[in-house]
């Protein structure tokens, strides 16, 4: 099926390209979305009659789109989930939550605007991108944590691996020091600071002496 772009798509092609797509992809995604129309004659000379509004339409919002992009490219957004020791989530983070996230943080942004290469399944900082224009994209952070505390540590580059590691070495040096303690008490309680022998080993050194 042949249809006129009305916008850049993604590996399709440039607004005014007319291209070949599947049916499919063109009446369930381009067409509805407002990104094409079909590349009849009266569609081509529509376009062409519309092509300098189209354009000077396409510069504002990609400006637009452009300073927001200053704004949020680079940011990091906290996320909290329950998750198991080994840091896989009970669930996922999906482009909705990323979406709600940056909204709470002052940032609009739309869940299909969100794009996940891969569903997000463990805890960590996750580089998540944005579709902000069609040719603006800006790349944000998911800290997925079981805890502010945990955002924070993860945040300073610290991973969770490197996280239980760190809390293991502290539990067992603390079991460490309780036995250290633990000997130490015993060792105060039965022994003899001036060194003099027991009773009994005194009792039968006289007797030693007596016979």
């Amino acid at each position: 099926m042949q249809v006129i772009l009305l916008e850049r798509v993604v590996k399709l092609g440039q607004m005014g390209d007319v291209v070949d797509v599947k049916s499919g992809y063109a009446r369930n995604f381009l067409l509805p979305q407002g990104k094409a129309l079909t590349a009849s004659a009266n569609n081509i000379a529509s376009f062409e009659a519309r092509k300098a509004q189209l354009e000077a339409d396409n510069l504002e919002t990609k400006a637009e789109a452009e300073a927001m992009a200053a704004k949020l490219d680079g940011q990091q957004f906290i996320v909290i989930r329950s998750a198991s020791d080994a840091g896989s989530l009970y669930g996922s983070v999906s482009p909705r939550d990323a979406a709600e996230v940056a909204t709470q943080e002052g940032f609009t942004l739309a869940r299909k605007q969100v794009v996940l290469i891969h569903p997000i399944k463990e805890l960590g900082v996750h580089a998540v991108s944005v579709i902000l224009h069609p040719e603006v994209t800006a790349t944000i952070h998911m800290n997925v944590a079981r805890s502010t505390e945990e955002a924070e540590l993860q945040a300073s580059g610290k991973s969770i691996a490197e996280l239980a590691a760190e809390a293991e070495a502290e539990a067992e040096f603390e079991i460490a020091e309780l036995f250290d303690d633990i000997g130490a008490a015993a060792a105060d309680e039965f022994g003899d600071d001036d060194g003099a022998p027991a009773p009994a080993a005194a009792e039968e050194d006289d007797a030693a002496k007596d016979a």
